[in-house]
């Protein structure tokens, strides 16, 4: 419900709404990595994420020009490497390069949901990241108990399988095809946009669960019940979102 509602709304209310998810998401990830500061504590370089990531927020709805969202990026970088360089040796080179990680990974990926909303015909392919996502993943973990045999990640994902890859792929360029019929929209473009978001969602997953293998972490948190953080939530949709958008502005 929250989020038909603030995707119908777009505007302010899906910024604000993806601004907290962000902030949400890079403090969950910083915790992951153990960058975070000892009890409510903040540290230098999750200040300088937290700063950094708001000040994006605010460039990519108040100034037109798209530019200055990677310059925003860049910014916060440097903001790091200050950190770095002016409080050295407090912070190792490889903390500095995963406190950066934490801020592109999450934050700037999600972002790409409200971008794509900004389109022309926005309000209706913004609803393609999530077809591409999460019907993917239904659709994987269906045709894997019928047909799957062979692993697609053995070590990191054993009930994974290619063929509920595959599955899941298929399945989210059909239900895009659906899409596109059902509200006049490119049905090639569509049924395109969504098996390419379906193949990246996976990565997405994966990738996600990766990091908590590496860290031993179960969830990377608590608020969604019986789903764990955002992270846990939207793994597969912040690599899905930037795709969608590359797509759309090329063949929408």
């Amino acid at each position: 419900i929250l989020a038909v509602v603030t995707i119908l709304g777009g505007g302010y209310l899906l910024a604000a709404t993806l601004l907290f998810l962000a902030l949400v998401a890079y403090r969950e990830l910083m915790k992951a990595c153990k960058l975070s500061g000892e009890g409510k504590k903040l540290s230098a370089l999750e200040i300088n994420g937290y700063i950094g990531v708001l000040a994006y927020y605010l460039v990519m709805v108040f100034v037109p020009d798209r530019i200055y969202l990677f310059l925003a990026v860049v910014l916060i970088l440097i903001g790091f490497m200050f950190i770095y360089v002016f409080s050295f040796p407090k912070y190792h080179s490889d903390q500095i390069m995963s406190a950066f990680f934490c801020v592109a990974y999450a934050p700037v990926m999600l972002s790409f949901i409200y971008l794509v909303r900004e389109l022309p015909y926005g309000v209706y392919t913004v609803w393609m990241i999530f077809i591409s996502s999460w019907i993917c993943d239904t659709c994987a973990y269906l045709t894997g108990i019928c047909i799957g045999k062979h692993k697609l990640a053995p070590i990191l994902s054993p009930k994974k399988s290619i063929e509920g890859g595959i599955g899941g792929i298929v399945g989210a360029a059909l239900l895009g095809g659906i899409y596109g019929m059902v509200f006049d929209l490119d049905i090639r473009g569509c049924v395109i946009l969504c098996a390419a978001g379906g193949a990246v969602s996976q990565i997405g997953d994966l990738a996600a669960s990766a990091i908590k293998r590496n860290h031993n972490i179960k969830d990377y948190g608590h608020l969604i019940p019986a789903h764990g953080g955002i992270l846990d939530r939207f793994d597969s949709v912040i690599f899905t979102a930037p795709v969608i958008y590359a797509l759309a502005i090329t063949l929408m």
